[in-house]
């Protein structure tokens, strides 16, 4: 990462900023309900979960209400899922402004992420009031939930920089990225605990960053117990290097972004 591009992209914060603005403008445009779709989303789903794997496959919640496991596990992956299935197509979808204009093309699906932690912070909000609801109350461990949720951050930046870049040239990732999102869900442990899948195996679940950070998370915040710090590491120095890989394919890639696209 080069000091060069870092400081263009400081430059250029405020555009950043207006398209951050204007994709939940567009998401949320002649919406009755607004951001409040944030949070029905995830919270669907969760009745789905509940009623198919919490009552009748009666999947364990490592003792905890199985509807608040279920939601804050898909609350986490509601932003993943979303963030990288539109940054994805954010440099296809803005052809346009590419092509003709010149500004860091890195602005554009970093704006997705950016975006997309309004919906984020708004289904957390509602993960307390589930917490108030079921008695269950925050303890130390909690001081080290921001630290999944940066974590998080991250890797999906990563990995919206690395799919935006390839999309532009293999026009096919739109259809494979939506795909890929639905079946890497069951191989997350959103709709199940980590301690469900045998243990001479889970140190393969925790090479998906969002196992960890999704288990790390739901453990601090809900439990007060602390995070294994093995698998912690492990998902964080993953989404390290994720996001370094995709900001620099980004990078390399972006000088034939306006030929090609």
């Amino acid at each position: 990462m080069n000091k060069a591009a870092l400081w263009e992209i400081w430059r250029y914060r405020e555009l950043m900023y207006f398209f951050a603005w204007r994709d939940v403008k567009v998401r949320y445009k002649q919406a009755a309900l607004g951001a409040l779709w944030a949070v029905l989303q995830p919270l669907a789903s969760m009745v789905v979960f509940t009623l198919f794997f919490g009552r009748l496959a009666k999947i364990p919640s490592d003792g905890l209400p199985y509807p608040l496991f279920a939601y804050v596990g898909l609350v986490l992956w509601t932003y993943f899922s979303a963030v990288i299935t539109q940054a994805g197509q954010s440099l296809t979808t803005n052809a346009n402004l590419v092509t003709k204009v010149y500004f860091p093309r890195v602005a554009l699906p970093a704006s997705s992420a950016l975006s997309g932690l309004l919906d984020l912070v708004v289904s957390l909000v509602f993960v307390v009031v589930f917490m108030f609801y079921y008695g269950i109350y925050p303890s130390w461990p909690i001081l080290l939930a921001p630290l999944f949720l940066v974590g998080m951050v991250l890797f999906t930046i990563g990995t919206s920089l690395l799919l935006a870049a390839l999309t532009v040239w293999y026009r096919d990732f739109k259809y494979t990225v939506p795909l890929m999102v639905q079946l890497c869900l069951f191989v997350t442990p959103v709709i199940y605990p980590a301690s469900f899948v045998p243990e001479r195996y889970r140190p393969l679940l925790f090479l998906n960053p969002m196992a960890g950070f999704l288990e790390g998370f739901r453990t601090c915040l809900l439990t007060p117990r602390w995070p294994d710090p093995t698998l912690t590491t492990i998902s964080l120095a993953v989404a390290v290097g994720v996001f370094v890989l995709g900001w620099a394919y980004f990078q390399r890639a972006e000088r034939s972004f306006a030929d090609v696209i």
